[in-house]
């Protein structure tokens, strides 16, 4: 594990959509699902401006910033006009065709955390070939088919996520339509964390949703906090 993680944070990363939160604001559904047991945020806004996108993650990261890392999609540029704010911005997540990894991490620098996706059987494998420290998880998916990202890769299911997570010795994060029911056979399968959107964003309590995913995830019962 990386030493720019805490292995704990993996297991419920929250990541975020204006849409499904109105007319709530990102940064009170980021707050309550936080105070739920979230323990990373990943500000997502793919139609955001920059102007736009960096007010939103300042805004996120000085709620929550100082208690569970935050992160920012696709958007190096974005993670340093936060960091120069003086926001307390953790690091990035990358896509396959975003910014490339490697260079990700020249720009970002060696104390961000940096996440990356991967799904098919080439993207783990280059994965894996990286060196050493540049990449601290991997968000690996979609589990299922989901409206939040239409080009999402083929689902690979619960079965296919553990195929996945077991080419590669970096923690896997399961993401895409991931439901509560999911979590048990999810961690049992190789995942280190659940990556959820929808089942967060959308609910009406924010804070209750990410409990039953966090509690389900370490197979507890209900009413007992993760």
């Amino acid at each position: 594990m990386s030493r720019r993680l805490d292995p704990s944070a993996l297991a419920l990363h929250l990541v975020t959509d204006a849409a499904l939160s109105a007319p709530r604001t990102v940064p009170d559904v980021v707050a309550a699902a936080v105070a739920g047991g979230a323990g990373m945020v990943q500000v997502r806004e793919k139609s955001a401006s920059a102007r736009d996108l960096v007010a939103l993650l300042v805004a996120v990261a000085e709620r929550v910033g100082r208690d569970v890392p935050v992160l920012v999609d696709d958007r190096a540029d974005v993670y340093l006009a936060a960091r120069a704010a003086g926001a307390p911005v953790a690091g990035v997540h990358v896509g396959q065709s975003d910014l490339p990894v490697e260079l990700a991490r020249r720009i970002c620098g060696p104390e961000a955390v940096l996440g990356l996706s991967a799904a098919t059987d080439e993207e783990l494998a280059a994965a894996a070939a990286l060196p050493a420290g540049t990449v601290d998880y991997l968000g690996v998916g979609a589990v299922r088919a989901t409206r939040t990202k239409p080009d999402h890769p083929e689902p690979l299911g619960v079965e296919g996520f553990g195929r996945a997570a077991s080419r590669t010795s970096l923690p896997c994060l399961a993401i895409g339509g991931v439901r509560v029911e999911d979590a048990p056979g999810l961690r049992a399968a190789g995942a280190a964390g659940l990556a959820v959107v929808s089942g967060i964003c959308a609910d009406p309590d924010p804070g209750a949703a990410a409990g039953r995913y966090l509690r389900a995830f370490h197979g507890l019962p209900a009413g007992v906090v993760a």
